[in-house]
């Protein structure tokens, strides 16, 4: 159908320059006199045919070129386009008000060349200013607020059903899938573009196991997208003026006023800091863990050393770490120990105890 619309198009130009082109043509040819070749509508047949004849050659190239165009605008999100047509729309309206007052001016020079030279300044200016200012401007016309207000009361919005923002470090790790499935995650799941980017570099990585981390992203966000009866969304808008894939994510939530998922600590961190949520499966994690509190007693196998003289270093069954003192001569035995503290981070929980041995020793 497209391939019919290009050939059309080129007949209806083809008649149109033979009727402009062709009489003057014809007059350089001395062949004016002949009444047949003058007529308009003869000229035009002409025209047309000769464009005809040209498709058969151009064609391919004109929809090749087309279906490219189409597929790149199909691929920037509306509001980059919204937002630059806006922009431009901008810019050439302030050229056309230049030009105008410059018309005032009686330099034929200035006249002729400063509307060209006005238009395709300020349109291009107008384009990137409304292009690359897309956040602030969406912030400031559709910015839907964190808090409504009801009469005097501010009422915080659910948060269910709000955004969430996958990063590449909670991807590969693979637990969100399973959350998924279990339903504690609800909303819809965005996974950014620029995510996908960084996953598919991990998984082309020249260095195995970075290679196998991405790939194992990639197979987990196949499932979570197939398999899972969770909606899921592909944003394909960037931040070209933000280098670092971590800052694109919190400024992607700030806009979406969505909920960055996640298990890095120190992105956690930079989250609280700007006032972006945040969901921690780490947090979730050590939540769910059985609670451990100081007294109770463990049988562990001390497996390692530990950092500090004399330490030994055991696991629980949900990889939680248990540091012994004085369990370094325990190194290979399984022991009873009796709990001393408990420390509880977002990086995770960490338990200290003493052999059971050592305590009735003492």
């Amino acid at each position: 159908m497209l391939k019919r619309i290009v050939q059309a198009c080129f007949l209806i130009i083809g008649g149109t320059l033979g009727i402009l082109l062709l009489p003057e043509l014809f007059k350089l040819l001395h062949t004016n006199d002949i009444p047949l070749i003058n007529n308009s509508y003869v000229t035009a047949i002409i025209g047309a045919i000769i464009f005809y004849l040209i498709t058969f050659w151009a064609v391919d190239y004109v929809f090749n070129f087309i279906k490219w165009t189409e597929d790149s605008l199909v691929k920037i999100p509306v509001t980059d386009v919204l937002f630059g047509s806006v922009g431009l729309i901008f810019g050439l309206f302030v050229a056309f008000l230049i030009g105008f007052a410059l018309n005032a001016v009686q330099v034929p020079i200035l006249n002729a060349v400063a509307p060209i030279l006005l238009t395709l300044l300020f349109g291009y200016m107008g384009f990137q200013v409304g292009f690359k200012k897309r956040d602030e401007l969406l912030g400031l016309f559709g910015n839907r607020s964190n808090k409504k207000k009801s009469g005097e009361e501010e009422v915080e919005p659910a948060t269910g059903k709000a955004l969430k923002i996958l990063d590449t470090s909670v991807i590969i790790d693979g637990r969100v899938a399973d959350i998924c499935q279990t339903g504690f995650l609800e909303g819809t799941i965005v996974i950014p573009q620029f995510v996908l980017e960084e996953l598919q570099h991990i998984a082309d990585s020249s260095d195995v196991l970075k290679r196998n981390r991405g790939r194992r992203g990639l197979d987990i966000l196949n499932r979570i997208q197939k398999e899972l009866s969770i909606k899921v969304e592909i944003y394909e808008g960037d931040f070209e003026e933000i280098s670092e894939v971590d800052s694109k994510l919190v400024k992607l939530a700030k806009l979406t006023n969505g909920i960055l998922v996640t298990n890095d600590f120190n992105l956690n961190k930079v989250c609280e800091l700007q006032n972006v949520s945040v969901l921690n499966i780490n947090d979730l994690a050590n939540a769910v863990k059985p609670v451990v509190l100081p007294g109770e007693e463990l049988t562990v196998q001390v497996i390692k050393d530990g950092k500090e003289y004399h330490q030994g270093v055991a696991y629980l069954d949900d990889g939680t770490m248990i540091v012994v003192e004085e369990g370094r001569e325990y190194i290979g035995k399984r022991i009873e120990v009796l709990v001393t503290s408990v420390l509880q981070t977002s990086a995770g929980r960490m338990i200290f105890a003493k052999p059971k041995l050592l305590e009735k020793a003492l």
